[in-house]
């Protein structure tokens, strides 16, 4: 079962192209960029990667190759000359069209775009000291159109047509703020031609928060999870998974947890993890008995929390470095809870459906052993091990991905096994410049929305205007943000419901009191269940594509595996101990709650109670669900109160029923391991 010489599938970053335009391929398949790019085209991704890398290594190590350090506009614009002309080259113009090769104007476009951005990156001290995002040349107010164009264009080859039209609408809406006659959305006015120039060389929009949190931090991680695929540690975190959990009732799919929860920390993609670790695992789990049905759900589900799960996490978890003004690891350390009670909500699950349906393990002898694994795999866990001290103890977040990835790629070169040669380099680089690539792509056009509500003044005005309007109440405000971050994700990607609502909806939390780093995560968790929920699912609706199963059902039975998720953003807003921020002993007693509540939860939505071994009837389900939301809500009234009633839910269970239960056929097998 080892996955020792399988090579590695790597998916985007964040995975979002992939997840909104509604890419069906075959796992197998090579990805349709580098059927694409091959020859000399794949010659022109690798330079561009590389250009691109060491333009980043330059600024973040502060090593000035050009003799002074690159102002900030300069070292934007041709992170975008190196980046953005991979997504003309790696992305074709439609499925029908360009797939087998790159045509002539995908060639024109990457050129262009790659010129225009040289252009600006050379007068960027101009642009600053003559104010040319107000009053500039000729020359560069038409390149600022031919830009706006071409950033519209590679965010809809990179995010699709949905989040496109909306970011083409926010930056047309300064052409009439002026005379909209609703107050809040009254704003500035602006001409075309000063619009143009804002958008392309102003602070606030294609070069705002967003894509300088990418260039100088988001760039490096992506790297680091790419690197770490390609050396072997996407195998050996699914032979660890499945040497920990293989052997337990139900170890196949507690092995798709495990392993979709790993990859996911590294790709921070829902849909690219389901198609990664999704074929193995899927069939995995119907041979020991799940549903098709099942074991789609239980793999969308944790492949959904990989944008989630530190300490890499996906790319909104980095914007919030902008926006909150923290740095990475302090949010990193608070999403680290959220994660794993979400993660321990599928794993109870999954027990507790195990232990109903009497289903084993897998046999020892098909699984990899232990030891070895960890022999074999130890350089990924110190990488990982590495990135968080790196993260935690010297603060370095934009320099301590680079300096792992250095450690990764002298190991893989140097071992005797299964060395890094030249094609596996080249590969990897591709690879790389391809994620990054389609981020850059998403998130320069997604800085089109932030002009347009930055330009006109309007986001100053939309969070008050939101309170007022809901009466100052907290409880609406959360219902009406959730609403609105499910909604929006159901076609925009997570980046984007995260860039927007970040100025309209995280300001009106704040104001109102709540923590800034849990009003920020409570947005990106609601914009991610969209992957799971229908009538999009698309997670799940790729798993039910590998499982052969029916894509709506197998949505609702995601959805109550991760039921964890539609809830615990809710209780860490009310309670910030939840995300670390509180306290230590209040901390320890918010987690020791809400374990006991996410059990409780899990034990009722499977209808059987672990430990106690007993299935639970209707009543007792209800009661235990109560309990467990219960002890989730903050409170130590109301926690306390779940956890006496789930306390006496299980006692009830497990004695009353003893004697009618001697001889049932639904008590498991003993001696199970959980």
């Amino acid at each position: 079962m080892s996955r020792e010489n399988t090579p590695e599938t790597t998916g985007p970053a964040e995975g979002e192209a992939t997840e909104h335009t509604g890419s069906g391929s075959d796992p197998g398949e090579p990805a349709p960029s580098a059927a694409r790019c091959t020859g000399p085209w794949r010659a022109v991704v690798v330079a561009l990667t590389i250009a691109g890398l060491l333009l980043t290594l330059g600024q973040v190590f502060h090593w000035n190759p050009f003799g002074r350090p690159l102002l900030i506009n300069e070292f934007l614009h041709l992170v975008l000359a190196c980046f953005l002309p991979i997504v003309f080259l790696a992305f074709p113009v439609s499925a029908e069209h360009g797939q087998g090769r790159v045509p002539f104007y995908d060639a024109l476009l990457a050129a262009t775009v790659a010129g225009v951005n040289v252009y600006y990156g050379l007068h960027g001290e101009r642009i600053l000291t003559e104010g040319w995002d107000y009053i500039a040349p000729t020359t560069a107010t038409v390149l600022s159109f031919v830009q706006w164009a071409l950033v519209l264009e590679a965010l809809r080859r990179t995010a699709g047509m949905i989040v496109t039209g909306i970011a083409l609408a926010f930056s047309l809406y300064p052409l009439i703020a002026g005379g909209i006659p609703i107050p809040i959305l009254e704003g500035i006015q602006y001409d075309a031609v000063g619009l143009a120039q804002m958008h392309t060389m102003g602070a606030e929009s294609v070069l705002g928060l967003p894509l300088q949190t990418a260039a100088t931090i988001l760039i490096g991680f992506l790297l680091f999870g790419v690197v770490l695929q390609h050396t072997g540690g996407a195998a050996f975190f699914y032979d660890f998974a499945q040497s920990v959990f293989g052997t337990a009732r139900g170890g196949s799919a507690k092995v798709s947890v495990a392993s979709s929860a790993t990859l996911g920390m590294m790709s921070g993609s829902a849909v690219s993890n389901v198609l990664t670790t999704g074929p193995m695992t899927i069939p995995s789990m119907k041979r020991a008995g799940f549903s098709g049905r099942y074991a789609a759900g239980v793999e969308a589900t944790a492949s959904s929390g990989g944008s989630i799960t530190p300490p890499i996490m996906g790319t909104a978890a980095f914007l919030m470095v902008s926006f909150v003004g923290v740095p990475y690891a302090e949010i990193a350390l608070a999403a680290a809870i959220p994660a794993l009670l979400f993660f321990l909500g599928i794993y109870v699950q999954v027990d507790a459906y195990a232990a109903k349906h009497r289903l084993h393990g897998i046999a020892r002898e098909h699984l990899p052993r232990t030891v070895p694994v960890l022999l074999r795999g130890w350089p990924y866990l110190l990488a990982i091990a590495a990135l968080l001290f790196l993260l935690v103890y010297y603060h370095r977040e934009a320099q301590a991905p680079f300096i792992v990835v250095a450690g990764l790629l002298l190991y893989a070169m140097v071992r005797r096994r299964d060395r890094l040669g030249a094609r596996r380099l080249s590969d990897l680089v591709f690879g790389a410049g391809r994620s990054i690539a389609e981020i850059v792509g998403i998130i320069a056009g997604v800085g089109l929305i932030i002009g347009g509500l930055s330009m006109t003044g309007v986001s100053l005005s939309l969070a008050r205007e939101m309170v007022t309007a809901l009466g100052g109440s907290v409880a609406l405000v959360l219902i009406a943000g959730a609403l609105t971050s499910f909604v929006l994700g159901l076609g925009m990607t997570v980046s984007a419901v995260y860039v927007l609502l970040a100025i309209v909806l995280a300001p009106a939390l704040v104001g109102m009191g709540i923590d800034p780093i849990a009003a920020h995560l409570f947005v990106i968790y609601w914009a991610t269940v969209s992957y799971i929920t229908p009538p999009v699912g698309l997670a799940a609706f790729a798993a039910a594509g590998i499982a052969g199963t029916r894509p709506i059902p197998t949505s609702l039975t995601a959805m109550r595996l991760g039921a964890v998720k539609y809830v615990v953003p809710f209780c860490f807003v009310l309670d910030p101990a939840l995300v670390g921020r509180a306290p230590l002993p209040e901390v320890g007693a918010a987690v020791l709650f809400a374990v006991v509540g996410v059990v409780a939860m899990g034990c009722a939505f499977e209808g059987y109670l672990v430990g106690a071994e007993r299935p639970l009837g209707p009543v007792s389900r209800l009661t235990a669900l109560g309990a467990g939301f219960a002890a989730l809500t903050p409170g130590l009234v109301s926690s306390l109160a779940g956890l006496a009633v789930a306390a006496v839910v299980a006692l009830v269970v497990r004695f009353a029923r003893r004697r009618r239960d001697a001889g049932s056929d639904d008590r498991p097998p003993t001696g199970t391991r959980v």
